[in-house]
């Protein structure tokens, strides 16, 4: 017996057909213990496997029909003897794993990994929000051993609208060891970025970060959080219009969530175009100021030694040119 007091079997009758498209259409005739219920209340009955959300979300859609009308309304109270179909559409969530075609720029690729230069504005992992076009849905395209491994074999992110260079495995035995290799600090990771403010001699910054409580999008820092640290090099400051603006080196010894802007902020050097950290639109700059410019590592199979380099892409090439600074020759740098 169901929540409801029915016998499901008898009601749906076990009349289930599939769609012209696949997708599950589920059929119920509503006896009298429905009758006078909210409609995603029976549905949630028909089809308990989905959320009372989810499926609250395919009445908005069409996808719920009463005696062959699409329903518009989740609380709209059901007649006993209405028949009640419902086009069983997977969750955003569920789709999120498969594999989508699309161009990698892949700095470097062997039989165990392979780097990336990721563009600014695509999201690595999928999460609430983006369930498709991500890094790892193009991984699962460009090789069928991503579908075996953890997270495609992503073992670090960027953030979305962070450019640049990031590692990942394509064999269990490269996932895990660049998992340890980075636990144990040995993947180098350096940033190039634009600031507010002067950032005159180097700073040291070694503040703990935890999710900030107020607002669960940003990250702050706090005593509870976990060690951080981030080295930052001056390499110029100019002034654009009435702002002071600095290019900086970022140096990661720990791989927080936006650790590198909260740090910044932290110092009252926000990244330009980083407003949920306090930085300004500057520069024509659409993004925060934040590239992956270089990546060292030792190969996690052969222990061999590799080096990547990514110059700054066109947007920050002209924010750069607009400061009147010189592109920072990489291998050069300071840390």
């Amino acid at each position: 017996m169901d929540q409801l007091g029915i016998d499901l079997g008898t009601v749906l009758g076990n009349e289930e057909a599939e769609a012209e498209d696949g997708v599950e259409c589920r059929r119920a005739e509503a006896g009298p213990a429905w009758h006078g219920q909210r409609l995603d209340r029976c549905l949630v009955e028909m089809a308990s496997e989905f959320s009372r959300n989810h499926l609250q979300s395919l009445i908005e859609r069409g996808c719920v029909r009463v005696n062959g009308q699409a329903a518009s309304s989740a609380s709209r109270k059901v007649q006993a003897g209405q028949q009640i179909e419902i086009d069983l559409q997977p969750t955003a969530e569920s789709r999120a794993f498969r594999a989508e075609p699309m161009e990698l720029n892949i700095v470097l690729e062997d039989e165990h990994l392979l780097v990336l230069n990721k563009p600014a504005g695509m999201v690595v992992h999928p999460a609430a929000g983006n369930w498709s076009g991500t890094i790892m849905n193009g991984l699962l395209a460009h090789h069928a051993g991503a579908a075996t491994l953890p997270r495609g074999g992503i073992v670090h992110r960027l953030d979305k609208d962070t450019s640049g260079l990031m590692v990942v495995g394509k064999t269990l035995e490269a996932v895990t060891a660049l998992t340890r290799m980075i636990a144990a600090r040995e993947v180098h990771r350096e940033y190039l970025a634009l600031a507010h403010g002067r950032v005159l001699a180097p700073l040291e910054i070694d503040a703990p970060l935890k999710r900030d409580p107020v607002s669960r999008v940003k990250m702050a820092v706090l005593a509870t959080g976990k060690p951080s640290r981030t080295d930052v090099f001056p390499l110029g400051t100019e002034s654009w219009e009435t702002r002071v603006i600095s290019a900086v080196h970022c140096v990661l010894h720990s791989g927080r969530t936006h650790q590198i802007r909260v740090h910044m902020a932290s110092r009252g050097h926000p990244l330009v175009s980083d407003p949920l950290y306090g930085g300004v639109l500057a520069l024509g700059l659409a993004r925060q100021a934040l590239h992956a410019a270089r990546l060292s590592l030792a190969h996690p199979i052969s222990g061999a030694p590799l080096v990547f380099e990514a110059p700054l892409p066109a947007d920050l090439q002209a924010a750069w040119a607009t400061l009147g600074l010189p592109e920072p020759r990489l291998g050069e740098l300071a840390g």
